[in-house]
C-alpha cells in the first residue's frame, strides 16, 4: 500500500463539562475518583461517544457492544446477548477465517476505532496487538466545588421478587428467635420500588491526548495499511469536538464538549500532557480557563509548532492569560472563528 502518513504530530486537550450528569461512574454509581478523592474520567468514557457517533454514521467500528439473539434455552426462551469479538469481526467483514493474519490485520486497520485507538485482537490462531496512533490520557476534574448528588427515583412497578426476598428474611428471623417458620408472615410488596440516580452538581474534565502517525510505520511496511492520514486526523478531530454533546443518554444528557486545543507540530517535536498546564475556576456565572502556563510552554516551542487552534464556548467561558502566538480561536458550538 502507498504510504500516506501525515507528516506531523498533534498534541492537545479535550474538555468535557458535566452539569447534573454523571460523566464516568464507578461500580458504586458515584463519579469515578482516585484513592485521594480526585474525580476523573477514564479514556474509555471519552472514546465511547466517539465510537458511538462513528457507528451511527455507519463507519466500521469493531470495539463496540452489539446484540444478537442467542439459542433457545431448555424452556424455549431466547436470550439477547452481546456478540463475541469474533462474531463482531464476522459481522463487519463477512469473514470467519482468522488463519490469514495479513488479511485480518488489513481488515482491522479499516475499522475507524482501530485506526485511531489501536486494538487487542486475541482470538485462537490470531493474536494481534496494535498500538493506536491516538493516545488519550485520564481526564481529571479541575473544578474544586464538585459534589455528588443522590436522587431517589420512584418506579411505577412493585418488585416482582419482593415476596421471595421477604421469605428469606422471615426464615432467618424465625431461626434467630427459635420460632416455627409458620409463625412468621411473609408479605408481598405493597409499594412500587425505589431507585437511585447519582450525578455531579458540576464537574469539568480535561483530557490530554497525542497523535503519533509513526505508530503504524511497521504495519505500513507489512502492506496492511496506508498509515494514519490527514483524513483520519480530520475525522478524529471532527468527532472529538461534538460526540459528547451528541451522546444524550440519561446520565450523559448534562455532559457536553466545552473546550479543546489542537497543537500541530513537526513530527520530531515532543510536548508534555498539556492538560496539566491549564487551570479552571468560576467567576459568578462565567467559567474561567487560565492559559498562562500553556501560553509559556507553547510560545517557547513556537519554532516547532505548525498551528494552534483553541475551541471553547464563548457564551459560558472566558479564556484568561491567552497570549499564545499565532493561535486561532473557534466557537466549539458553531465551529466559527471568534
Amino acid at each position: 500500500m502507498e504510504n500516506k502518513t501525515m507528516n506531523k504530530r498533534v498534541y492537545g486537550i479535550l474538555g468535557i463539562s458535566s452539569i447534573m450528569g454523571n460523566w464516568n461512574a464507578d461500580f458504586s454509581g458515584y463519579p469515578k475518583s482516585t484513592s485521594d478523592g480526585n474525580v476523573f474520567g477514564s479514556d474509555k468514557a471519552l472514546k465511547y461517544p466517539m465510537k458511538k457517533m462513528w457507528d451511527n454514521e455507519e463507519q466500521n467500528v469493531l470495539y463496540i457492544k452489539s446484540l444478537a439473539f442467542g439459542e433457545k434455552g431448555k424452556e424455549g426462551s431466547i436470550s439477547l446477548t452481546p456478540r463475541t469479538l469474533k462474531e463482531r469481526y464476522e459481522l463487519l467483514f463477512g469473514e470467519d477465517d482468522l488463519k490469514d493474519v495479513k488479511k485480518v490485520l488489513t481488515n482491522l486497520m479499516t475499522a475507524v476505532d482501530v485506526k485511531n485507538f489501536g486494538a487487542t485482537f486475541a482470538e485462537a490462531g490470531c493474536n494481534i496487538a496494535i498500538t493506536g496512533a491516538v493516545q488519550i490520557g485520564q481526564g481529571f476534574n479541575k473544578y474544586i466545588d464538585t459534589n455528588a448528588e443522590e436522587q431517589d427515583i420512584l418506579s411505577p412497578f412493585k418488585d416482582a421478587k419482593a415476596k421471595e426476598k421477604n421469605e428469606v428474611k422471615a426464615k432467618a428471623k424465625a431461626k434467630a428467635n427459635n420460632l416455627s417458620e409458620d409463625d412468621i408472615e411473609v408479605k408481598d410488596a405493597q409499594n412500587s420500588t425505589l431507585g437511585t440516580k447519582i450525578t455531579s452538581n458540576e464537574a469539568h474534565y480535561f483530557y490530554p491526548f497525542v497523535i503519533n502517525p509513526l505508530a503504524y510505520k511497521e504495519l505500513i511496511e507489512l502492506g496492511v495499511t496506508e498509515g494514519y492520514t490527514e483524513e483520519d486526523y480530520q475525522n478524529f478531530k471532527r468527532t472529538a469536538l461534538v460526540s459528547v454533546t451528541a451522546f444524550a443518554t440519561n446520565s450523559k444528557v448534562g455532559c457536553e464538549n466545552e473546550f479543546a486545543v489542537f497543537v500541530e507540530t513537526e513530527s520530531d517535536a515532543y510536548l508534555p500532557n498539556l492538560s496539566e498546564y491549564i487551570t479552571f475556576a468560576k467567576d459568578e456565572d462565567k467559567n474561567i480557563i487560565d492559559l498562562e502556563n500553556l501560553t509559556d510552554i507553547l510560545n517557547d516551542m513556537n519554532q516547532q509548532i505548525k498551528s494552534i487552534e483553541i475551541y471553547y464556548n464563548p457564551y459560558t467561558t472566558e479564556l484568561t492569560n491567552d497570549d499564545i502566538k499565532d493561535v486561532k480561536h473557534f466557537n466549539i458550538i458553531t465551529s466559527k472563528e471568534v
